[in-house]
């Protein structure tokens, strides 16, 4: 699997939006660890996020939202809050 910037802004859209759970966050973070290919010229960035991503559901690690907003900045993005009526 190719892992690039976008998959891994992507996969975390999906858990932020309430589209996936952590579990499954963690457990593509995994896989994309062991079967990933990353780009050479990113490969430092893109697997540390990932990993940070792989060890989310350890009680000692989490994932709060400054961790999700830290992630994003490292990969070129900036995470938005909108509030709409339930």
């Amino acid at each position: 699997m190719r892992v690039t910037r976008q998959v891994i802004v992507d996969r975390l859209s999906t858990y932020l939006h309430g589209e996936a759970e952590l579990d499954e966050l963690v457990d593509w973070a995994e896989d994309a660890l062991v079967e990933g290919e990353f780009e050479e010229s990113e490969v430092e960035t893109l697997a540390g996020v990932v990993a940070r991503l792989g060890v989310a559901d350890m009680r000692a690690f989490g994932l709060t939202w400054q961790d999700c907003q830290q992630m994003l900045r490292r990969l070129g993005y900036a995470a938005r809050v909108e509030l709409a009526p339930a």
